[in-house]
């Protein structure tokens, strides 16, 4: 027994650390033209038989036969699919390698309201998972740290470089909570009565509702200068006060999501609806208030015994067409690799092709507050670019053959293709 419980424990370690040995990508030295390809744009249409050029990191030019710069390195990609940055929301990349091993499960931070957590602080850059989910052309991705109400702050990280303050593309973006639960669960894990669970709901709400009051009587002090002493939480949720920082509210249940817009706009926050499951039953509502919603269940099962079977799917074009504004997140680690295809399948459910790419490429930008730098193919933007042999929302004809982040050529080897290979060779 005692050699078996050592085996484990040398095994746990080995585990928690192990490390990618795929060197990031270095500076762009010289120009770079990608001639021929078919540029999806975003912002600009579809763009057939066109040249990019990069140069120090951005898009210095888009058009047909550009002139190329005598040191330029020339890039055929006649046929090929190129686009913009793909941005994955609502991740733990990073913060979770192995569920199975606790040594490497670094996502949750202990206590119901922790503001002043920020995920990218216990970002591991080095994950084995991050080049998996480059390969079918993300660039970027939100870490989302979790927790009970208020879990932290949340940041976009670039998936290339040596640590967060290499892939930084913009820290501290906003602080997440998440809703308390507003029903009666009647799973058979859930043994506490009706009574118990109604009353632990109305309490969390209390909390939350009371964190609030307090984060906002420490900006008035403080805006006031009449503060004594720091408090590390509130000093992290100042930004949702004056604007200068984003709310994230994870909510999926209807009646959660009413409470959440009540409350948002009692504060007049700049705030952001997360998860948002049931977001299709309350659609024109949620475009009529502006609420921007990052629709996070794009292969769930019906939540309801009357609700079809596609529903999860037909969600998109549903807040398409009533006038939403809108992103496409598939959270999680290891599954995020999924998330151009979720697009794709919510194009086969009804929703416009070019709205999908949108919504996992400029919409996520925005929400993110740096659309003037990535989720678009536009002269002066980040030389962020991704190049398919095939269409990137299709799981059967994407190639992902090159990625540059910031004019980087990205190395797209990763563990699931090394496994690929090796296996095919096997007799």
């Amino acid at each position: 027994m005692k050699k078996l419980v050592l085996a484990a424990m040398a095994a746990t370690v080995t585990l928690s650390a192990a490390a990618h040995d795929i060197v990031p990508g270095e500076a762009q030295q010289h120009p770079i033209v990608l001639q021929g390809g078919t540029l999806f744009t975003i912002t600009d249409g579809v763009k057939a038989d066109t040249d990019l050029l990069l140069l120090d990191g951005k898009i210095s030019a888009i058009g047909q036969d550009l002139e190329v710069p005598s040191n330029a390195q020339v890039i055929d990609v006649s046929g090929k699919h190129i686009y913009p940055s793909v941005i994955a929301l609502d991740t733990t990349l990073g913060l979770t390698e192995i569920e199975a091993v606790r040594a490497t499960e670094d996502s949750n931070e202990a206590g119901d309201i922790t503001p002043e957590v920020s995920g990218h602080v216990a970002f591991n850059p080095d994950s084995e998972v991050i080049p998996t989910i480059r390969y079918n052309g993300v660039t970027h991705a939100q870490i989302v740290p979790q927790g009970e109400l208020i879990a932290g702050r949340s940041s976009l990280l670039q998936l290339d470089g040596w640590t967060y303050e290499d892939m930084g593309e913009r820290l501290n973006v906003g602080v997440h909570v998440n809703w308390p639960r507003v029903g009666i669960s009647t799973s058979w894990w859930e043994s506490r009565s009706p009574e118990e669970q109604r009353k632990a709901n109305a309490e969390a709400r209390k909390n939350l509702e009371r964190a609030f009051v307090q984060a906002k009587a420490y900006y008035d002090a403080k805006q006031a200068g009449e503060l004594e002493g720091t408090d590390l939480r509130w000093e992290a949720m100042l930004g949702l006060f004056d604007g200068s920082s984003t709310l994230f509210v994870h909510a999926n249940d209807q009646r959660q999501i009413e409470e959440a817009m009540e409350l948002t706009s009692e504060y007049g926050f700049n705030w952001v609806l997360m998860g948002a499951r049931d977001a299709w039953r309350i659609a024109e509502q949620l475009a009529n208030a502006e609420v921007r919603v990052v629709y996070g269940a794009p292969y769930g099962l019906p939540t309801r015994h009357d609700e079809g079977f596609d529903q999860a799917f037909a969600t998109p074009a549903a807040l398409a067409a009533a006038g939403v504004d809108f992103a496409i997140s598939y959270p999680g680690y290891w599954d995020v690799r999924n998330l151009p295809f979720a697009a794709g399948n919510a194009v086969a459910y009804g929703l416009d092709k070019d709205a999908a790419l949108e919504a996992i490429t400029l919409a996520p930008a925005k929400f993110m507050g740096v659309d003037n730098v990535v989720g678009s193919l536009e002269v002066g933007k980040q030389a962020t670019v991704v190049v398919s042999a095939g269409d990137l929302l299709d799981p059967i004809g994407q190639k992902v053959e090159m990625m540059f982040i910031e004019g980087r050529l990205v190395d797209l080897n990763n563990r699931h293709l090394q496994l690929y290979n090796k296996y095919k060779q096997k007799p």
